[in-house]
């Protein structure tokens, strides 16, 4: 592989808006779930804090043509916003965008379609707002940039894929940089109540509502957040360097029920096995996992890892008890936590799970991700 860096990231997620607001929640042992009340139900959600809603709302009035667009393109947009000038990046630079979703415009889709059900009619604009390519176009209309635009749905690994993406077009000369990431703004009636047909989400009523991470449960455990983040990747190393893509693997499982893994997740061996490949998997220090919350999910994944590392398994860790599961936006947030984890040397604790030896420096990390279908990426990272 060519050397290629990230030079920048930016979020927007119930933990806040720019690195030290990030980096302070995830110092703290309290997670940002709370009870949310919907038409006929109240269910635990992660959603961003009110203070970020303002922030949110003057990107909305920044043009007249924002206003009709659903908060997945507005979250991507502060976030694509913030990580090209933190990277120094310019309307006539060489960069591609790939932001991700897989859901896409969930509550701009439902509000049409209900619309619809209710007169006979549709909007002139339900069906351009309601396109899962909107989000990477309408960012790049925002960057003014030139380069290529791709958006695209790989259920919940939507965003390592699109970093898979970025490393491919500029491993193939075509982009020396490109925006990556993934959105997602699930938070609405009929989401909540499909995860509820599924019997994976949360019920607890105890401190912790959502429980990944903890291989003992024995009930699902599964929360939804919102939330968007985006990296810079640029080719080569530089002063700009925060971190170094130092490999990156993907696999599918040959699918035997809708939704599920095999016990041993066969494609997170595949991919963390791919993704390692170049380096000893000693040097591996920590490892960011999917691990959504539910009794399959998490430890199928914790199987897989067990099975590639064996007697020394490197610190695990996971943020979706902290801020639930956001979907296509989850692997990119799980990177910016090891990035964060890199920059600050400091391994976070799950408060709940068995205590872990943690690493004494941290210079290679791990992340994972996996969709339904057992569509799975692992990205290694490295100072």
């Amino acid at each position: 592989m060519k050397p290629i860096s990230i030079t920048s990231f930016a979020s927007i997620s119930p933990l806040g808006n720019t690195y030290e607001k990030v980096w302070n929640s995830y110092t703290d042992a309290n997670h940002r779930i709370k009870q949310q009340d919907f038409a006929s139900f109240s269910s635990w959600t992660a959603s961003l804090p009110e203070e970020d809603l303002q922030i949110l709302n003057e990107i909305r009035n920044s043009d007249n043509k924002y206003k009709n667009l659903d908060n997945t393109v507005i979250f991507a947009i502060y976030c694509a916003r913030e990580a090209t000038k933190k990277a120094k990046w310019q309307p006539n630079d060489n960069f591609g965008i790939n932001i991700g979703s897989s859901r896409g415009a969930t509550s701009l889709f439902e509000k049409y379609h209900k619309e619809f059900l209710e007169t006979g009619n549709s909007s002139t604009l339900s069906s351009p707002t309601t396109t899962l390519g909107n989000i990477s176009s309408w960012i790049a209309h925002d960057l003014q940039s030139n380069g290529p635009e791709i958006s695209h749905s790989i259920t919940c690994s939507t965003a390592l894929h699109s970093l898979l993406n970025g490393v491919a077009w500029i491993q193939a000369g075509f982009c020396d940089k490109f925006l990556v990431g993934g959105s997602e703004a699930p938070l609405t009636d009929f989401t909540l109540a499909q995860m509820q047909a599924l019997k994976v989400y949360s019920k607890e009523t105890d401190e912790f509502p959502c429980k990944a991470f903890d291989f003992t449960k024995t009930k699902n455990t599964m929360v939804l957040g919102e939330g968007a983040a985006v990296v810079c990747l640029e080719e080569g190393v530089s002063e700009k360097t925060i971190a170094k893509i130092e490999g990156i693997g993907y696999a599918t499982e040959i699918l035997k029920h809708n939704t599920s893994v095999t016990a041993n997740a066969e494609c997170f061996q595949k991919s963390i096995a791919m993704a390692c490949k170049s380096i000893n998997l000693n040097e591996v220090d920590a490892i960011v996992m999917h691990a959504p919350g539910t009794m399959k999910g998490d430890t199928s994944e914790v199987n897989a890892i067990k099975a590639v590392f064996g007697e020394k398994t490197p610190f695990l860790t996971t943020n979706k008890w902290k801020i639930g599961h956001t979907f296509g936006a989850s692997g990119l947030l799980n990177l910016e936590l090891a990035l964060l984890m890199l920059i600050n040397q400091q391994a976070i604790e799950v408060p709940f799970a068995v205590k872990q030896t943690k690493p004494k420096t941290l210079k290679k990390i791990l992340v994972n991700a996996v969709g339904f279908g057992g569509n799975a990426v692992s990205v290694l990272i490295s100072k």
